[in-house]
């Protein structure tokens, strides 16, 4: 059995690269394709869903090619090839969108949030933070979209895992992070104000001030616990 699956596997791959060699063109725009998608994985944090979406698509184009090419036969056209190319992104792009996983949007109750110094503090927690820790995420319109609803629903989880503080009553979490994260500039995370998302996340100097003087203040919020 493992001997048939490895002489598959060896006759799929030796078959595969007859074909890109014979069809340069094509296997560079999907070399160069791939590299552009797990860069832009990795550049927005989600580069492990995009790395496998992208070994789905490679595996089910490759069960289309072979299919409409005879067993990788290199007389296979070109615009073949292009069209099996679009076949396979429309037709995955259209059964990942049944995946439940990121489209629920669902949340919980807020059972008790962080006695805030003042208001301006929650406020600017809100802008920044909130949209991953808490439960009171304002779901953009893209966000029932996979894949992005997949990279925003496992943004959401990681950031609710650390700390929700919609929940801060019962579950603090690392809550006690919050004035080092903020003061440090690992939160809000970079991805997380690329390419023009969330502008009212971006602090400026003086509301940053203010925030970090806030969460000093706030009790539960800072390592020393004051």
């Amino acid at each position: 059995m493992i001997s048939r699956v490895v002489a598959t596997l060896a006759s799929l791959l030796t078959g595969l690269w007859r074909l890109a060699t014979h069809h340069r063109i094509w296997s560079l725009t999907h070399v160069a394709g791939a590299v552009v998608v797990v860069a832009l994985g990795a550049y927005i944090g989600f580069a492990p869903g995009f790395i496998a979406l992208l070994a789905v698509y490679l595996i089910a184009h490759v069960l289309v090619v072979r299919k409409i090419s005879s067993n990788f036969s290199m007389s296979v056209s070109s615009s073949a090839l292009v069209v099996s190319s679009a076949v396979t992104v429309i037709v995955l792009g259209l059964a990942i969108q049944t995946v439940p996983y990121g489209r629920s949007h669902a949340q919980g109750p807020v059972t008790g949030e962080p006695q805030w110094a003042d208001e301006e503090t929650r406020n600017l927690m809100v802008r920044a933070c909130f949209g991953c820790h808490s439960n009171q995420v304002e779901y953009p319109s893209y966000a029932s979209v996979a894949p992005i609803s997949w990279m925003v629903q496992s943004h959401i989880d990681e950031g609710r895992e650390a700390v929700n503080y919609s929940e801060f009553a019962t579950d603090p979490g690392d809550a006690e992070e919050s004035f080092e994260v903020v003061k440090e500039g690992s939160m809000p995370p970079a991805y997380y104000t690329r390419f023009g998302l969330h502008p009212e996340a971006r602090l400026s100097p003086d509301e940053m001030e203010t925030l970090l003087n806030g969460l000093r203040n706030t009790p539960g919020l800072t390592e020393n616990g004051d």
